[in-house]
Formats: C-alpha cells, structure tokens, sequence
C-alpha cells in the first residue's frame, strides 16, 4: 500500500488535485469537546490516536487526562509515540481508538482499529454521514458493533493541511461513529449541536 494512500484526517470535499499532498486534514477541537459535553460517551482511560496529524483530537483527550498514545504516517509539528501505516499494523491496544481517518480507506480504518482492541473497548471515528450507504459497507454493520451515530447538525470543516484559519461552517454533514467491539446492538442516532437540547431515534423501534 502506498505510503500517499493512507494518511492523516482525510476528510474533505475538495477534488484530487485540491488535495493537500499527504491527505492532512485536521478535526476542530470544538468538534472532539462534543464527545465529552453532548456524546458523553464512557472511555477508557488509554486512548490510540492513529492518525493524530498535529493532535487536534488527541490534545483535546490528553487535556482531561487521558493516556493517549499518538501515531501518523509521517511526523509533524505534534510529538508522536511513533510513526506507522496504521492498516499494515499487527499489534493489539488495551484501550478505545479514537481518530478521524481518510475517508476512502474510512472502512478499512475501522475493521482494522476493531481487530485491535479487545471486546468491550470503543472504536470512535469521525466520518462524513455518507458512510452509512453503500453495499461495501454492509458486511461491516452486519456484526451489530456500531452503537452510536451522532450526527453534527452544525457543519463544521476539517483544515486543510491543519490550517485552524479554515475551521468553520462547511458544506458537508458529518458525525461521530461510535462501535463496541464484541457488541450485538442495533444504533443509536442522536443529533448533536452544541447549544440545543439532543434528540434519539433507534432503528429498533
């Protein structure tokens, strides 16, 4: 796999040749604080940031003092634990995975932080709203791991090459993909905004 393929925070909209070189496109810290004041998801206390860029998530984590071990293709101006190809990986973590991956190797990404970790951790992945489609993907929902989707209702970009000047309003719906390994459930969704109240719907009904 080339090393150009997989890279850091792939989320944007722009075409191929708009792309930033290595695919860096960083997560808004407002963004990863939503996971503590309206997800209020329960993590463990160790946390992999596989593709942590320059740390805009992995300092949010970090700042409420969590363990957090950072990792990336190459190295930038945030000190890494290490340097790897996350999909050619074959060690194990004892903790929860938290990262916003390219998106075309979004569900690689998963299947892969999913075989890492033991049952009962999280995987919790930052993804255009969009990854719920697709047939390729179905193998995927099928294991009844995903748990929760919380769905941005105030869209917000990712920075090109981390440039936070580029944070703000944005033309693509995101969310918040929150799997359970070892889980049998049907998903939540809750739309999350910041300032009203969030609102749930279950496929179970």
């Amino acid at each position: 796999m080339s090393d150009k393929v997989y890279v850091t925070n792939g989320c944007s909209n722009h075409c191929k040749d708009e792309r930033e070189q290595n695919d860096f496109y960083a997560t808004n810290p407002k963004i990863v604080e939503k996971l503590f004041t309206e997800c209020k998801i329960d993590f463990s206390k160790n946390i992999l940031e596989p593709c942590a860029g320059n740390g805009h998530i992995a300092k949010v984590f970090k700042d409420r003092g969590y363990n957090v071990t950072c990792a990336d293709l190459i190295q930038r101006e945030y000190p890494l634990d290490k340097t790897w190809n996350f999909l050619e990986q074959q060690e194990t973590f004892d903790g929860d995975i938290v990262t916003n991956p390219p998106y075309g190797l979004a569900q690689e990404s998963v299947e892969k932080a999913l075989e890492m970790i033991p049952k009962g951790r999280k995987v919790v992945m930052y993804l255009k709203l969009t990854f719920l489609e697709g047939k390729k993907r179905r193998k995927l929902f099928d294991t009844n791991q995903l748990k929760n989707v919380y769905v941005l209702t105030q869209r917000s970009n990712c920075a090109k090459n981390g440039d936070e000047e580029l944070f703000g309003a944005g033309a693509v719906a995101y969310a918040w993909f929150e799997w359970e390994k070892g889980a049998n459930c049907k998903p939540l969704i809750t739309w999350i905004n910041g300032e009203e109240k969030t609102e749930k719907w279950s496929f179970m009904d």
